[in-house]
C-alpha cells in the first residue's frame, strides 16, 4: 500500500502540508482552525471573560467527523486524577482521529502560567516572583519541568508566558506579569519559553500586545499608549522571546489600541509579527476574542464578519471553543464574503505545526508512555528554591530579622493560616477548585504559620487572625492586639486573596481603585504597631501596595509575591535566617496609595519636581532588596571612552561578600541618556547578574554593552542608535547607583531592525585578589 506524501516523515513539512491541503474540503480545513471546550460551564461563574454568554454546547460526535484543531483544557476544567485525565485525553484523541477522513488528532492545550493548571500538579510561584528572583536559569529549569509534565500528560501547547509589562499596578493581572521593566520581562520570559519549548511543548506568548496598558488599570479597557511607548516598552519582550526563545505561538490580546482591536489588526499580527520579525508559528485567539469583535468591540456585525476580520489580521485558531470559524466562516466563504485563501493560509500554519509535533505521522500514539506524576519531589524542590530566591527583604532597620530561635512570637493576620495565601489566580486550587468546594487541594501547601512553627521549634508561637482579607469586621482586633502585646515580636501576615473577575483582590478582573491594603488590614496593622512590640510585616500579594503610612514604624518588611506551594517554608526560612533573602523588586513599591499609574520608567516630566505637589517617588524602588550579609563593590573598571554607534564597551566590577554568611547579590546595569531626539526614561535596565557568594568570596562581573542597547524609536517611527553622550550605571537598584561610566557614541546615527542586539552579555569570573 502506497503511503500518501503527507504521511511520509521523510518529506519536508511544507511538502507534506501542501499535499494534505490539496485533499481537504473547505469544511475540513475550517475544522482545523478552532478548538472545542468540553465541559465548559455555561452558567454560574466561569474562568474566562463572559464565559456564560460566549460558551456553547456542540454535538461532539458530529463535529469531529470534519477533524478538530484543538482540545481546550482537558485537565484544567475540573478536578480529575491526572492519570485518569491523561487516559481520557488519549481516548478523546483516538475518537477524533477515527472520526475524520485523515485521522488527524487535535492539539491539546492547557494553562501553565504558574505550573500546569491541573489537579495535583505543582503550584510554582507566580511570574511576578520569577521577576523578583532575577534568575533566568532557574526559571528556564522550571519551564522545562512544566513542559515535561505537560507532554507526559499528552498536552502539546501551553498558554504561557505572560509578557505584558506592568504599566499600572492597580491592574488585577499584575501577579501574572514578570515586572515593570521590558528587559527583565524579556529575559525572564525568554528563559521560561526556552524551558517549555525544550520539552517539546509549544509556548504561547501573551497577550499580544498592549493588554497591560489598559486605561485606568481596568481589565479589557482601551489601550491609550503612544507609538513610542508601544514600540519601546510593550513589544521588546515579545520580540526577544520569539527571536531568542523560539516560541511557536502567540496569543492576540483582548484590547484595542487607538480604536483597532488587536484581534483585527493586520499591522500587528501580520506586518510586524510575521513580515518584520519573521514569525512562522500560529497565532491563537484569547478566549472568545474573535466573538468579542462583534459583542464587545462592535467592529463586526455578525460572527462571519468577525471571522473575516480575525483571519485577515492573522489569527489562525479560534479559542477556546467554536463560535465564528465554523459554519459562519464556511458560509461566508461560499458567498464570496471571505476569500478562501485566508482559510488556506491559516490551515497551512496549523497543519505545519501539527506536522512538527508528529501528529500527522502514521505511528502517532496518544497514550502516555510513563506514569503521570505532576507534583514530584524534584518539582517541589525546584518550587522551593524559586520561592526562596524570590522573597524580598524590603526593610530591616532595627535588625529584628532573623528572628531569635526561642522568641515569643505572635503571628497575626488573615494570610498566616490559609494555604491559598500562597497561590495566584491561575494555580489550579484558586482557578478551578473554588467551583468544587468539597474537593481537597490535591497538593500539600504548608501555611506560613505551620511553617514558622516547624522552622523555629523552640519558639513560643501564638496566632490570631485579626480580620479577613476583605471583611470590614474588626471584631478580631482585640485578640490580635492581646497576642501581640504578650510577645517579643509580632509577625503580621497580610495581603491578597487571588481570584477571578472580582472574586478576589488580585487576579484577572480584580482591578482596584488604589493601592491600599484590602479590607481593614491597614487598620489591623496600625493597631499592632501601637502596641510598641516590634512588628515584622510579611506581605503575600499579587501586586505592590503603598507602605508609606508605616515608614519608620515597622521592625522589618518582607514581600513575597504568591510564592507557590513551597512558599510557606521559603518565607519562614527567611524569617528564621535559614534562607538569606536575595529577591529584588520587579515592581516599585509606592509610598502613597493614590491611583496614579507610575513605574520607574519615567522621562524627566514623570519624576518629582516643583511644578506639582504630587511626588510619585516610590518608597522602595525597582530592583531594591536587602540581605543578611554585606557586599563590597570593588575595583570598578569603566574608563571614559568613545564608542562607535555600532560598537561595544566592557565595564566590570568585583563584588565581595564581606559578611559572615553566604548570600547572593544582584548587580544591575542601567542606561541614562542625557540628550536624545525624543524624551527618554531617566534610567532603564539593560543588564543584570545574580551572583552567589560565600563569606569572603568575590566574583568579577563584566557587562558587554553594545550600542544597540541604547536604541529607541525616534520621531519618524524608526528604531535608531543616536550619537552622543551616554551614562552606564552600575547599581543595586534603580534608585541606588554605585558607579557611573561615561562614554560617547560617535559616528552617524544608525537605523536598527530585527537583527539588533537585544541582550547585554555578562561574564562572571574570579574576583580581584
Amino acid at each position: 500500500m502506497t503511503t500518501a506524501p503527507w504521511r511520509d516523515p521523510a518529506l519536508p513539512a511544507d511538502a507534506r502540508v501542501a499535499d494534505l491541503l490539496a485533499r481537504m474540503t473547505l469544511e475540513e480545513k475550517a475544522a482545523q482552525l478552532y478548538g472545542v471546550w468540553v465541559g465548559a460551564a455555561t452558567d454560574g461563574d466561569g474562568v474566562a471573560p463572559l464565559q456564560r454568554e460566549m460558551a456553547a454546547d456542540h454535538d461532539w460526535d458530529e463535529l469531529i467527523t470534519l477533524g478538530l484543531g484543538q482540545l481546550t483544557r482537558s485537565f484544567g476544567t475540573a478536578p480529575v486524577e491526572p492519570a485518569l485525565a491523561a487516559r481520557a485525553l488519549a481516548r478523546a484523541q483516538r475518537r477524533i482521529a477515527a472520526a475524520g477522513r485523515f485521522g488527524i488528532p487535535a492539539v491539546a492545550h492547557e494553562e501553565c502560567l504558574a505550573g500546569f493548571t491541573a489537579w495535583r500538579a505543582t503550584a510554582y510561584p507566580v511570574p511576578l516572583a520569577w521577576g523578583a528572583a532575577f534568575d533566568p536559569a532557574l526559571v528556564e529549569e522550571m519551564g522545562r519541568r512544566i513542559g515535561r509534565d505537560l507532554r507526559a500528560a499528552g498536552v502539546h501547547q501551553g498558554l504561557a508566558p505572560v509578557l505584558d509589562v506592568v504599566r499600572d499596578p492597580r491592574w488585577g493581572r499584575v501577579e501574572e506579569t514578570i515586572g515593570e521593566d521590558p528587559y527583565l520581562v524579556g529575559t525572564i520570559g525568554t528563559a521560561y519559553v526556552r524551558g517549555l519549548e525544550s520539552a517539546g511543548v509549544i509556548a504561547t506568548l501573551k497577550h499580544f500586545a498592549g493588554y497591560a496598558s489598559s486605561a485606568g488599570a481596568r481589565n479589557l479597557a482601551p489601550v491609550r499608549a503612544g507609538v513610542r511607548e508601544f514600540a519601546d516598552i510593550t513589544l521588546p519582550p515579545f520580540e526577544m522571546a520569539l527571536r531568542e526563545g523560539g516560541a511557536r505561538s502567540v496569543m492576540a490580546a483582548y484590547t484595542e489600541t487607538d480604536g483597532v482591536p488587536a484581534s483585527a489588526d493586520p499591522r500587528l499580527l501580520t506586518e510586524l509579527l510575521r513580515e518584520e520579525w519573521g514569525f512562522t508559528g500560529t497565532v491563537v485567539a484569547d478566549y472568545f476574542g474573535i466573538g468579542f469583535l462583534k459583542t464587545l468591540h462592535r467592529v463586526a456585525a455578525d460572527e462571519a464578519e468577525a471571522a473575516r476580520l480575525a483571519l485577515a489580521a492573522g489569527i489562525d485558531v479560534e479559542l477556546p471553543t467554536l463560535r465564528c470559524y465554523g459554519a459562519p466562516l464556511v458560509t461566508a466563504v461560499g458567498e464570496g464574503r471571505i476569500p478562501q485563501a485566508l482559510v488556506d493560509r491559516a490551515a497551512r500554519r496549523v497543519l505545519r505545526q501539527k506536522c512538527e509535533l508528529g501528529l500527522l505521522d502514521a505511528d502517532w500514539r496518544p497514550e502516555p508512555e510513563d506514569a503521570v506524576e505532576l507534583d514530584s519531589a524534584e518539582n517541589r524542590a525546584l518550587a522551593r528554591r524559586l520561592a526562596e530566591e524570590s522573597v524580598v527583604l524590603l526593610d530591616n532597620p532595627g535588625g529584628v530579622l532573623p528572628l531569635a530561635p526561642g522568641a515569643r512570637i505572635a503571628v497575626v493576620g488573615p494570610r498566616a493560616a490559609d494555604p491559598l495565601a500562597m497561590l495566584g489566580c491561575y494555580s489550579f486550587p484558586s482557578h478551578v477548585l473554588t467551583h468544587h468546594p468539597d474537593v481537597p487541594l490535591g497538593i500539600e501547601i504548608p501555611t506560613l504559620l505551620d511553617s514558622l512553627r516547624a522552622e523555629l521549634p523552640d519558639a513560643k508561637v501564638t496566632f490570631a487572625e485579626g480580620c479577613g482579607v476583605t471583611d470590614p469586621d474588626d471584631a478580631g482586633f482585640e485578640e490580635a492586639v492581646a497576642r501581640a502585646a504578650e510577645a517579643e515580636v509580632c509577625v503580621a501576615v497580610l495581603g491578597d486573596q487571588a481570584g477571578l473577575f472580582g472574586r478576589g483582590t488580585s487576579g484577572e478582573g480584580c482591578d482596584v481603585a488604589d493601592l491600599r491594603l484590602p479590607g481593614v488590614q491597614a487598620e489591623l496593622l496600625d493597631a499592632l504597631v501601637a502596641t510598641g512590640v516590634p512588628v515584622v510585616l510579611v506581605l503575600l500579594t499579587g501586586r505592590p501596595y503603598a507602605l508609606g503610612r508605616w515608614q519608620g514604624r515597622l521592625g522589618a518588611v518582607v514581600q513575597a509575591f504568591f510564592p507557590g506551594e513551597e512558599g510557606g517554608p521559603a518565607v519562614a526560612g527567611v524569617l528564621s535566617g535559614r534562607v538569606n533573602p536575595s529577591g529584588r523588586l520587579p515592581v516599585s513599591v509606592p509610598r502613597l496609595p493614590g491611583g496614579q499609574p507610575w513605574t520607574y520608567l519615567q522621562p524627566p516630566l514623570g519624576l518629582a519636581g516643583e511644578v506639582s505637589s504630587l511626588d510619585p517617588t516610590p518608597l522602595y524602588p525597582f530592583g531594591h532588596g536587602l540581605s543578611y550579609t554585606t557586599f563590597a563593590w570593588e575595583d570598578v573598571r569603566a574608563p571614559e571612552a568613545e564608542v562607535p554607534t555600532d560598537g561595544s564597551y566592557d565595564l566590570s566590577v568585583s563584588v565581595r561578600n564581606t559578611g559572615d554568611r553566604a548570600g547572593a547579590e544582584v548587580v544591575q546595569l542601567y542606561l541614562h541618556d542625557p540628550v536624545a531626539s525624543v524624551t527618554r526614561p531617566d534610567v532603564r535596565l539593560i543588564g543584570y547578574q545574580r551572583v552567589g557568594l560565600l563569606p569572603g568570596e568575590s566574583r568579577r562581573i563584566t557587562f558587554r554593552f553594545h550600542a544597540d542597547l541604547s536604541s529607541f524609536t525616534d520621531r519618524t517611527g524608526a528604531r535608531v542608535v543616536e550619537p552622543g553622550a551616554l551614562e552606564l550605571r552600575l547599581a543595586a537598584s534603580s534608585g541606588e547607583v554605585r558607579h557611573r561610566a561615561r562614554l560617547r557614541l560617535t559616528g552617524p546615527a544608525r537605523v536598527v531592525g530585527a537583527g539588533r542586539r537585544l541582550r547585554c552579555e555578562v561574564e562572571v569570573s574570579q574576583g580581584s585578589d
